[in-house]
């Protein structure tokens, strides 16, 4: 049996109250504690800055925008604060990755240190979305009038009119015994407590969708809920876990999904705006509406079904003769016609379903099939409606044949604004939240006024300094050996934590605070601009960069993430490297991500080489990652439909859309990158921007480098290619 995610099951709500009714430490004293638990540890002044920043919030009811770099110990700055709150503190994080060591480690590490100081062991629990869990009532069901989730290979006979579960000698069928197996011994049903795990399509047989849940009273499992059992838990937790996704279908929906909670701590928070973007987006698919008329059939008269099947057809048609992109001039005929027809489709099976009732026949599956299309026909509403607010686009992959009509909010700070700080404190951390060296562009896009202006910050104002080319202020010049061993190759005797780094600033209910980190990025870490090279003009990878490429990787032997814009640029250095060094060169999309990143670390020479989702979240501490190559700056690209709206609305209101929306986001993507370099205190190595507008771009190639860490700066080839060989020495 796998136990339920929490340090010592649920807590009860003696333990909760005794816990109000004492006097309590503070979080300054349970972070000394937790840090003390670690052979060595000591806690780092930016640690506890945070702390003490995050306490005083807790107290005046102020929320907090924290910039921590990597290597500062956020979680523990903010776990150990959450737990003098009263009722549960709530920490939602955007990768499953930091979700895992929240709960894996962290949290567990922090109620074995504290457990003395509070008389008692605190407790956690993870919440997810319901679809994340095993549902009984799909798992007794089956599903055999839907021909794609069909529970075998090939087509099978029916003995019988078939049973529930055909054709379990089929891999879908094996994988769905073993799920009616483990259904029977886990405590918690959470996907991710299944080892070995299922594919997607046979964990949608077993799982449902919120929207198509009737509700513990009504199932005839409810008692038994895997994901109520969730709530409950995290109802009585002092700490709950859970990730932006739900924290954003939870404030759309109206905040009943979250227990309640006085402090929210969002960490990675430069993602939240973009997870509420996603959860406030809909789409009109002709698979899904075939699929919606399919289900909905039994319940229906045969006309009224038809009139489903038909909307489906036309939304099919006015799909395939739309071009792909956003949809400036209003609807095309076709989609309006096939919208018309599905909103009207949609309202009229609806009606002739009625409620669902207690003594329906099958009130799990009504329920699930009124869900579905109530979605659909308030899409189809909301495309016709083409409200200024809305954004819509035709998506059609360059690979494969799914389309879809897609409709997204233009901006979600306003949605952000209503419902994310209203009585509850907010703590929103990242290592990537002041941009150009202040917080005002990630607090308006929280929703949060922004700041009055701030003078520039001592380390703002070095790097600027050094915008014409060649070293940070107060370091040996670029051209001698001795300042290029000093910055980026010789490791500091004691690295100092990088304070002050933006100056802290605040808006009408709320402040913000950089810790800084205690890496001395100036000395472990070189940032080289090919300021020489032709400014990028094709797709893919030009041939000077390509050579500039190799020049960096051939110095260092190796060990390098190349960070690429598009996949064809990647293919084409992969290409490049195969064809001209005997390096081991990894492709992203060739094997499996994880395993991927688990070669990288262990084959000393090898190369790894991706796109957009190794731009964050790949933690290589150590030598197997001592390049960092990133071929060009991470500017949407102009068919990225929301990014395009959003600055076509600035540039219709006087402003500048590339200054306001496209800059900015290649700041954040730029950081997150550039970061994957330095994760630890002992590593060394090069940042190559095979992208010269970071360097020769007035306007926003000073804002760009100002978002980064205060690597010592470089335009100098030579400089850099004779760091790398001193690494490779080494």
């Amino acid at each position: 049996m796998t136990p339920p995610r929490t340090a010592t099951g649920s807590a009860t709500p003696s333990a909760r109250s005794g816990r109000r009714r004492g006097a309590r430490p503070g979080g300054g004293e349970l972070l000394a504690a937790a840090v003390g638990a670690v052979p060595g540890g000591a806690a780092r002044p930016g640690q506890q800055q945070m702390t003490e920043a995050i306490e005083r919030s807790i107290t005046s009811g102020e929320h907090l925008l924290v910039q921590a770099g990597t290597g500062t110990g956020k979680s523990l700055a903010y776990l150990a604060p959450a737990l003098t709150v009263d009722g549960p503190a709530v920490v939602s994080t955007a990768t499953l990755a930091l979700q895992s060591q929240l709960v894996d480690h962290d949290l567990p590490r922090l109620a074995d240190a504290v457990e003395p100081l509070l008389g008692r062991r605190p407790t956690f629990a993870v919440l997810k979305g319901r679809h994340h869990y095993l549902c009984l009532a799909r798992l007794d069901n089956s599903t055999e009038d839907e021909p794609e989730d069909t529970l075998f290979d090939a087509p099978a006979a029916r003995p019988g009119g078939g049973t529930k579960w055909l054709g379990e000698a089929g891999r879908l069928g094996k994988q769905i015994q073993r799920l009616r197996d483990w259904a029977d011994e886990t405590a918690t049903g959470d996907r991710d407590e299944l080892d070995p795990g299922v594919d997607d399509q046979a964990w949608r047989l077993v799982s449902m969708p919120a929207r198509e849940c009737v509700g513990a009273a009504r199932c005839p499992f409810g008692a038994e809920c895997f994901a109520e059992a969730s709530r409950a838990r995290a109802r009585e937790a002092d700490v709950v876990v859970t990730n932006h996704s739900l924290l954003a279908v939870d404030m759309i929906a109206g905040r009943h999904i979250v227990p309640p909670h006085k402090l929210l701590i969002v960490d990675e928070a430069h993602e939240l705006a973009d997870r509420v973007s996603s959860a406030a987006q809909a789409e009109l698919v002709p698979e899904l509406v075939d699929r919606s008329a399919r289900r909905a059939r039994p319940l229906l008269r045969p006309d009224v079904a038809d009139r489903l099947t038909e909307a489906g057809d036309a939304l099919a048609v006015g799909l395939a003769e739309a071009p792909a992109g956003r949809i400036t001039a209003g609807l095309p005929a076709p989609l309006r016609e096939a919208c018309t027809l599905l909103d009207a489709a949609t309202r009229a099976a609806l009606d002739a379903m009625g409620d669902v009732k207690a003594d329906d026949p099958d009130p799990v599956r009504k329920q699930q099939a009124k869900a579905v299309l109530d979605e659909l026909s308030t899409t189809a509403q909301r495309l016709l409606e083409e409200a200024d607010h809305d954004v819509a686009w035709v998506e059609k992959p360059e690979n494969g044949t799914r389309r879809a009509l897609v409709v997204a909010p233009l901006s979600v700070a306003g949605t952000l604004a209503t419902h994310l700080y209203d009585e509850r404190t907010v703590v929103a951390t990242s290592a990537t939240l002041a941009l150009g060296g202040r917080f005002d562009t990630v607090a308006r896009a929280l929703g949060l006024d922004a700041p009055p202006p701030a003078p520039p910050s001592p380390a703002a104002a070095a790097l600027a300094a050094t915008a014409s080319g060649g070293r940070r202020a107060g370091t040996p010049g670029p051209g001698s050996e001795a300042g290029a061993t000093a910055v980026g190759v010789a490791v500091a005797a004691g690295s100092r934590a990088a304070t002050g780094t933006v100056p802290a600033t605040e808006g009408p209910g709320w402040r913000s605070l950089d810790v800084g980190s205690p890496f001395d990025y100036a000395r472990q870490g070189i940032l080289y601009v090919a300021a020489h090279l032709p400014r990028p003009s094709v797709s893919g990878l030009p041939e000077a960069a390509g050579e500039e490429l190799l020049g960096l990787v051939g110095a260092l032997g190796g060990r390098t993430l190349g960070l690429f814009s598009s996949r064809r640029a990647a293919q084409q250095a992969a290409e490049l490297l195969r064809a001209r060094t005997d390096l081991p060169v990894l492709l992203q999309g060739e094997e499996a991500l994880p395993l991927l990143v688990r070669r990288f670390r262990e084959e000393r020479s090898s190369c790894l080489f991706g796109v957009m989702s190794l731009w964050q979240g790949v933690d290589v501490p150590g030598d197997a990652c001592q390049l960092v190559v990133i071929d060009r700056l991470p500017f949407p690209r102009p068919d990225e439909p929301l990014a395009a709206a959003r600055a076509a609305a600035v540039d219709a209101g006087g402003g500048s859309g590339f200054a306001a929306v496209s800059v900015p986001i290649a700041a954040v993507r730029l950081a997150q990158g550039v970061g994957r370099l330095i994760r630890a205190t002992g590593d060394r190595g090069v940042v190559a921007v095979l992208d010269s507008r970071l360097e020769t771009a007035r306007g926003y190639g000073p804002f760009l480098r100002r978002s980064l860490p205060p690597f010592w700066y470089t335009t100098r080839p030579e400089v850099a290619r004779g760091a790398l060989e001193r690494l490779a020495k080494a």
